[in-house]
């Protein structure tokens, strides 16, 4: 017999450790949930990926979250959220509800600071796309939105050079960017940086708020769930995690981020 909808899993996919900061922030706010993540860590980083090889990536991944008869698929990575998420949800149909890591941003954004200049920071992908500026300008609330690429903190990220002083040499020159000038809020476009969100708020000294996605994200999971009767009322086995390579680095620092030992199964996109 057919699960009760509410007790089925949510599926997340990123393409490394990142979209665990937004997986962590969905076992906070909805602890009776359980999650499939898809760390898609053969192909990472996905910010430096064509348009048309993450689509791939991102409907090959799908099939597996359906497979697991996911009530919602989060596409918990903003690159692929950027270049996949019509395709997507075209693609899933009514299986089960899409969300991104982009919308709920940008509401946010324009809830909090109309008329303000707004900093964001993402890998190429997510940056040239210009997915958050059409966004944020089709809110209304004249928002003046400055980008920066920032490609190397993904992949040094996911390498494990958080809180040293090479990871701060870099986010140092980053966020020094004439392009970042005279914001008063910065949107971490990228799930991997709420890691090295010390980090930036240090290097602003409390000048600018820092915008975490993944707290913006779970939020909205939680508000979508809780409208449709779709929240779990207890959690019934425990998370999965597949990754698409397995390697040591990824393991260690998904212990050391999400604080629990967790079992990686090796499921390869492509024989």
């Amino acid at each position: 017999m057919r699960k009760e909808k509410s007790q089925l899993p949510i599926g997340i996919f990123d393409s490394g450790i990142g979209g665990l900061t937004v997986a962590q922030a969905i076992t906070t706010v909805l602890p009776n949930e359980r999650l499939i993540y898809f760390g898609d860590t053969a192909h990472l980083p996905y910010g430096d990926k064509s348009t048309a090889a993450i689509q791939a990536y991102a409907v090959k991944i799908c099939d597996l979250l359906l497979k697991q008869q996911c009530k919602l698929i989060l596409i918990a990575c903003n690159s692929a959220s950027a270049a996949a998420f019509d395709l997507v949800r075209e693609y899933v149909g009514s299986k089960a509800k899409v969300m991104n890591v982009i919308d709920p941003t940008v509401s946010y954004v324009a809830k909090t600071y109309p008329g303000k200049t707004v900093g964001l920071i993402g890998t190429k992908q997510t940056v040239n796309s210009n997915v958050y500026r059409k966004k944020i300008d089709e809110t209304g609330q004249d928002i003046d939105l400055r980008s920066h690429a920032t490609p190397l903190l993904a992949a040094m990220i996911e390498e494990g050079f958080f809180n040293d002083t090479i990871s701060e040499s870099v986010i140092h020159t980053y966020l020094s960017d004439p392009d970042l000038e005279g914001i008063e809020a910065l949107i971490l476009g990228c799930t991997h940086y709420p890691l090295i969100k010390k980090q930036i708020e240090n290097f602003y000294k409390g000048a600018v708020d820092v915008l975490d996605a993944s707290l913006i994200v779970a939020e909205q999971v939680k508000t979508y769930l809780e409208a449709n009767n779709m929240a779990s009322e207890k959690l019934t086995g425990d998370h999965h995690f597949y990754v698409s390579d397995f390697t040591r680095s990824f393991e260690e620092s998904t212990r050391i981020f999400f604080k629990r030992k967790v079992n990686l199964e090796h499921y390869p996109l492509w024989e």
